[in-house]
C-alpha cells in the first residue's frame, strides 16, 4: 500500500512523513516508527498500529475510530478532537499527550498509562479506564459518564466539573484529587481513597429538574382540588338533608 509516496507496511519507519489527510482506513502499520510524523485530518478508521511508536505525532482531527492501538506509544502526541470511539488502547502510552475535546467514547484503556495527560472536555462516556493511571492528568469538564475506572489511579488529577455519573470508581485512588463540582450521582465509591480531595460542590444526590417540580406542582393542585370537590359535595349533602 503506497500514500503520497510512502510504502505503508507493518514495521515501516515513517519519521517524519507528511500524511496529512491521508486515507488510511484499515492500513496494517504494526509495530512502525511514526516518530513526528503528521496525521491531520487523516483516516485511520479500523487501523493497525499495534506497538506503534507515535511519540510527538500529530493526529488533530484524526478519525481513529475503531482503530487498534494495543501497546502503542503515543507520549506527548497531539491529538486535539481526535475521534477514538471504540478504540483499543489498553497499555497504550498516552503520557502528557493532549487530548482536548477528544471522543474516546467507549474506548479501551484498560492499564493505559495516562499520567499528566490533558483531556479537558474528552468525551469518555463508558470508556474502559480500569486499572489506567492518570496521575496529575487534567480531566476538567470530562464526561466520563457510565466509565470504569475501577481501581485507576487518579493522585492528583483535576476533575474540575467533570460528569462522572454512573461511573465505577471502586478502589479507585483519588487521593489530592480536584472533585471540586464534580457529578457523582450514582457512582460506584465503594472502597475508593479520597484523601486530602477537593469536594467542594460535589453533587451526590440526583436534584430535581423543572419539569419534574412542575409536575409535581400539578399533581399537588389536582390534588388540592379533588379535596375541595369533595368537601363541596359533603357541604351540599348536608345542606339538602337539612330541607
Amino acid at each position: 500500500m503506497n500514500v503520497n509516496g510512502y510504502e505503508i507496511k507493518p514495521g515501516a519507519n515513517l519519521k517524519y512523513a507528511d500524511l496529512e489527510n491521508a486515507d488510511l482506513e484499515g492500513a496494517n502499520l504494526e509495530n512502525a516508527y511514526l516518530g513526528n510524523v503528521n496525521l491531520k485530518y487523516a483516516n485511520l478508521v479500523d487501523a493497525n498500529l499495534v506497538g506503534a511508536y507515535l511519540y510527538c505525532v500529530n493526529l488533530e482531527n484524526a478519525n481513529l475510530k475503531g482503530a487498534i492501538l494495543e501497546g502503542a506509544n503515543l507520549e506527548n502526541a497531539y491529538l486535539g478532537n481526535v475521534n477514538l470511539k471504540y478504540a483499543n488502547l489498553v497499555d497504550a502510552n498516552l503520557r502528557g499527550v493532549d487530548l482536548v475535546g477528544a471522543n474516546l467514547e467507549n474506548a479501551y484503556l484498560d492499564g493505559a498509562n495516562l499520567v499528566s495527560a490533558n483531556l479537558e472536555g474528552a468525551n469518555l462516556r463508558y470508556a474502559n479506564l480500569e486499572g489506567a493511571n492518570l496521575k496529575g492528568a487534567s480531566l476538567i469538564g470530562a464526561d466520563l459518564d457510565g466509565a470504569n475506572l475501577v481501581g485507576a489511579y487518579l493522585v492528583g488529577a483535576n476533575l474540575k466539573y467533570a460528569n462522572l455519573r454512573n461511573a465505577n470508581l471502586k478502589g479507585a485512588n483519588l487521593v489530592d484529587a480536584n472533585l471540586r463540582g464534580v457529578d457523582l450521582v450514582g457512582a460506584n465509591l465503594v472502597g475508593a481513597n479520597l484523601e486530602g480531595a477537593n469536594v467542594t460542590g460535589t453533587i451526590l444526590e440526583k436534584k430535581e429538574d423543572d419539569k419534574d417540580l412542575r409536575i409535581k406542582e400539578l399533581e399537588e393542585e389536582i390534588k388540592m382540588l379533588r379535596t375541595l370537590e369533595e368537601l363541596s359535595t359533603r357541604h351540599t349533602r348536608k345542606d339538602l338533608d337539612s330541607l
